[in-house]
């Protein structure tokens, strides 16, 4: 049986040559298999998505067309190197937020966290504790090293402010009203039972 006979050629009367063109046969068809393997292992590294990656080999059994167009659309990047990438980045990111690096509010000069004033406008950044004398932000009603309590508003006192400003209806601002006073009653007959 002569296998050139598929491609139209039937009438080679040397041998030399029909082996010649035999071998050509054979190592076309295996690099054809071995393109479809390629592409198939290449896309796995390549793509996450797995009907990607049957699309991918499916398209490398067009004869090395597939392939070469696989080359040109596939990702520029291996997985691997793509997750490694970002777990650096997180790692970066966490050392960059575990350093004692603060920028001032004002001026965006380098201060450390314990600074008192910034040493470039001179804009105060943090209170000292009257207590413990080590720097407290000026929200903290409480100092954290020595509780001790210091001079910042509660936040109770302004969230009933903003609520009487919303309130208009007249019952509601009575009631609203009454509550304080009724309040101080009561916490004047516990101090009346105390006493006794």
């Amino acid at each position: 049986m002569n296998t050139l006979a598929v491609f139209g050629i039937e009438n080679i009367e040397q041998e030399w040559a029909q082996t010649v063109l035999n071998v050509l046969l054979l190592v076309a068809a295996v690099l054809y298999l071995a393109l479809i393997f390629w592409t198939f292992a290449d896309a796995r590294r390549r793509i996450d998505d797995p009907l990607l990656v049957a699309c991918a080999t499916l398209a490398s059994f067009f004869p090395f067309v597939g392939t070469i167009v696989y080359l040109i659309v596939r990702p520029p990047e291996f997985l691997d190197d793509v997750r490694l990438r970002e777990l650096e980045m997180t790692a970066a990111e966490a050392r960059l937020a575990n350093l004692d690096y603060h920028l001032c509010p004002h001026c965006d000069y380098e201060v450390q966290s314990d600074y008192l004033r910034c040493p470039s406008c001179m804009r105060k950044l943090k209170e000292r504790c009257y207590s413990c004398s080590k720097p407290i932000d000026p929200a903290w009603r409480i100092c954290p090293f020595c509780e001790a309590e210091t001079s910042a508003p509660s936040p109770s006192a302004s969230s009933t402010r903003r609520r009487r400003r919303q309130t208009t209806d007249q019952s509601t601002v009575a009631a609203e009203t009454l509550e304080p006073e009724t309040a101080e009653a009561s916490a004047g007959e516990t101090s009346r039972r105390r006493r006794r």
